[in-house]
Order: C-alpha cells, then sequence, then structure tokens
C-alpha cells in the first residue's frame, strides 16, 4: 500500500473540519476514505507518475467537465476508465482550498453513490 500519509492527513482534516463521519480502508493500492459505507475518496502515490494522486468519485454528472481541467485524469484503473471517477494530481490539490473544492464533490455526489460490494 503507497500513500503518502500527509495527504491522507489532509483529507482527514478537511473532512472534520466539515464535521464528516467517514472511515479508511486500504485498497486501490492506497488509503481509501468512506463516507455511509461508500467508496468516497482515496489517495495513492502512483510509482509511474512519480507523485501523490487523489481519486475523486464524483459520478456521471460531473464527470466530463471535471475532465477538462488540467489537473484531472481519468481513473484507469486495469487498462479501463471508470466513468464517474477521477484522479487529480498533486497539483491540482495543493492548496487547501483546491482539495475542499475536490472533496466538496465527492460529497455532493455520496447521498446518489451506491454501495459497493468492496466495501
Amino acid at each position: 500500500m503507497a500513500y503518502t500519509e500527509e495527504t491522507a492527513h489532509r483529507i482527514r482534516q478537511t473532512l472534520v473540519d466539515k464535521g464528516v463521519n467517514f472511515t479508511e480502508k486500504k485498497m486501490f493500492s492506497g488509503l481509501c476514505f468512506l463516507v455511509d459505507e461508500k467508496m468516497f475518496c482515496a489517495t495513492h502515490f502512483d510509482q509511474k507518475r512519480d507523485e501523490d494522486l487523489l481519486l475523486c468519485r464524483v459520478g456521471l454528472d460531473v464527470y466530463e467537465t471535471a475532465l477538462e481541467q488540467n489537473d484531472c485524469l481519468p481513473m484507469d484503473f486495469s487498462g479501463k476508465s471508470m466513468k464517474g471517477y477521477v484522479y487529480v494530481t498533486e497539483n491540482g490539490f495543493k492548496s487547501p482550498k483546491e482539495l475542499d473544492r475536490w472533496l466538496q464533490l465527492c460529497l455532493d455526489f455520496n447521498p446518489l453513490a451506491k454501495k459497493s460490494k468492496m466495501t
């Protein structure tokens, strides 16, 4: 499991500041955060890119718009993009405001998300 503890701490702190109840689980080669027992976001260190990535579950309605941003990539897990999920590069969540914006997109989608059998 490769992830940067600093990024995990920043995610935790942002969720605590928002008053969000969450749990953590190691998966997707990193650390996932769950809200209402649903995968919400994750962080992992991508060795090919040599940077920490933020995985955001934003849903289909926001997916295409999110991908238009420079620091956003489709989640490509095992050679196939998973629509509704995006990776944000380190540059895209450097500031607390940027991280908060991405996590808020995840929070906005969370009530609509279905629980996964993985969680």
